[in-house]
């Protein structure tokens, strides 16, 4: 049996992970994180009617910052697969389950 303490304040950590992530990726947040040579460089071109430049960067941007996204949501689905299985293998009447 689980105590009841533990389970609330697990609750209450996934709860707050939740609505952390959710106010990460929800919120959206005006940055300038290019140095002011590339901005500049990226003006001048937009300013001469070539966009592409401009658009590779931003893209190259996004890239650069999903990538840990993805890293840590790979590894939450791993670590959810194998605590599944590890759940599935205790058997009921087994020792070592509660």
């Amino acid at each position: 049996m689980k105590k009841a303490g533990f389970v609330n304040s697990q609750g209450l950590l996934l709860r707050a992970g939740v609505i952390g992530f959710v106010l990460s990726v929800v919120v959206p947040l005006v940055s300038f994180g290019q140095c002011a040579m590339c901005r500049t460089q990226l003006e001048n071109n937009v300013s001469n009617g070539n966009p592409g430049i401009a658009a590779g960067i931003n893209t190259g941007i996004l890239y650069l910052l999903i990538m840990p996204y993805l890293i840590i949501l790979a590894l939450g689905f791993f670590w959810y697969k194998s605590s599944r299985r590890n759940a599935n293998a205790e058997l009921p009447g087994s020792i070592t389950s509660r």
